[in-house]
């Protein structure tokens, strides 16, 4: 019988985490690395973005920003927290301007895909989208595929935006396959955007839509209590929103018997852990 206490044991080792860890932002230093020497090359030093209370985007651009001496501002979405979450609180420490916009507005703002594409900017501002979904994040994502040292069959990765997910797609082996898991409900969409973002279409991918666990940063008891013993069995902590889905569902689908036997699969610890900071109140991780 398939045991997950067991299959972790054994396993574990197998799970990548991104890299480098610079302020623990792992993947999203890989989104920003070419995003930000882009602005650079245009002599921008004022890079504007947007994201959530508890977001892992607007945490490692606030925090990129005060490492390379860049100014930052973060659209959020919702009215201003009292007292603010302490994501916001790290990403003002760092230097970020906050502006707090009603969601109506904020889903307006994921209509400007192009650096230069909102309106007003001045001279000197970079615009990035939602999580940095851009072309030139793709290659930041791709290099972490050359980190893995053994052969694979399946490269598994949780999906927000679906970037880290198309950054992969072109990177892994001619064999092998990259599975996404959506982190929300009616997540099809994903499956366009991640075609957008590709320089060339693509047949070596799929999104898995079946693990939102009930919606975008919503976990249900089971899967709160699945993250508690894997990080109890393995010392590598998850959270609700991405990681903790992409685990629960890929080995509930080892369960069902959904990969050909013999199959080695990766999964990729996609490192953000902001969203413990809004389940676990008393946690600084």
């Amino acid at each position: 019988m398939f045991s997950i206490v067991n299959w972790k044991k054994k396993h574990a080792k197998y799970l990548t985490k991104n890299t480098p860890n610079i302020g623990q932002i792992y993947n999203k230093w890989r989104k920003l690395k070419y995003l930000l020497n882009h602005a650079l090359t245009l002599n921008c030093r004022h890079i504007i973005s947007m994201g959530g209370a508890y977001s892992n985007h607007l945490h490692a651009l606030a925090y990129m920003g005060y490492v390379l001496g860049l100014a930052t501002t973060g659209y959020v979405r919702g009215e201003r927290p009292t007292p603010l979450t302490p994501t916001l609180q790290d990403a003002q420490e760092w230097g970020m301007a906050l502006k707090f916009v009603s969601r109506g507005d904020y889903r307006l703002l994921r209509g400007y895909q192009d650096w230069d594409a909102l309106p007003d900017l001045a001279a000197g501002d970079y615009w990035l989208p939602e999580g940095g979904a851009q072309a030139l994040a793709l290659q930041g994502v791709a290099e972490s595929v050359a980190e893995i040292d053994i052969p694979f069959d399946w490269l598994c990765v949780p999906c927000g935006t679906g970037t880290t997910l198309a950054g992969l797609v072109g990177a892994v082996p001619e064999h092998s396959q990259v599975l996404g898991f959506a982190a929300f409900k009616n997540a099809a969409f994903l499956n366009q955007e991640v075609a957008r973002l590709l320089p060339q279409p693509r047949q070596n991918w799929r999104i898995n839509l079946d693990y939102h666990g009930g919606g975008f940063a919503k976990a249900s008891p089971v899967l709160m209590a699945f993250i508690s013993e894997f990080q109890a069995d393995t010392d590598i902590v998850l959270e609700p929103v991405y990681t903790g889905k992409l685990l629960f569902g890929l080995f509930d689908l080892i369960r069902q018997n959904a990969f050909t036997a013999g199959s080695t699969l990766i999964a990729v610890h996609t490192g953000g852990l902001q969203g413990n900071r809004g389940f676990l109140p008393c946690s600084d991780n």
